[in-house]
């Protein structure tokens, strides 16, 4: 597929054609979830030191999933703002059901 994305439009069917793996998919799930428990926890508690963790824990879990079970390189590295975007809107699709967590079924 084409790598010069002029928009998130058009990138996202190359996103979700990376993230066909269920176990990657529930991965980077995890992952955007435990994002916001950290930006939440952090903004309670007045304890902005807990922000180091999103990068680690965010691109942690999705990277175990590529490496390990897609099989291949995140997004990320080639298009960073693109794939962030993407990760954002796979969650909130697979949370209200648009997208599943098994896309092969």
């Amino acid at each position: 597929m084409e790598n010069n994305f002029k928009s998130l439009k058009e990138f996202y069917p190359f996103y979700l054609s990376e993230h066909q793996n269920p176990t990657s998919r529930k991965l980077h799930f995890i992952g955007t979830a435990l994002l916001f428990v950290i930006l939440a926890t952090a903004i309670f508690f007045d304890n902005y030191w807990y922000l180091w963790l999103l990068p680690v824990i965010g691109y942690g879990f999705a990277w175990v999933g590529h490496f390990f079970f897609e099989k291949n390189k995140p997004a990320t590295f080639k298009h960073p703002f693109y794939s962030l975007a993407s990760d954002f809107v796979l969650f909130f699709q697979l949370l209200s059901g648009k997208e599943k967590f098994n896309p092969k079924k």
